[in-house]
């Protein structure tokens, strides 16, 4: 049982951390007229790849854009 919730505190962490990522990275970003949405994909996407997958979702964003 301790294991599991060693697991979802973890989980959690990751996923406050993503959101934290790219909340700041919008943030430093408007003067440059960028913007990744904060929604539950792209902070899944943060999660579980960190910091190469905000560099991704940069990447997607100049190739759509």
């Amino acid at each position: 049982m301790a294991k599991v919730g060693a697991v979802l505190i973890t989980i959690l962490k990751r996923v406050v951390l993503a959101f934290c990522f790219i909340y700041g990275f919008d943030f430093i970003a408007t003067g440059l007229n960028i913007f990744i949405p904060l929604n539950v994909v792209t902070i899944l996407l943060v999660s579980v790849l960190g910091l190469p997958g905000l560099l991704a979702l940069m990447g997607v964003y100049f190739i759509l854009v």
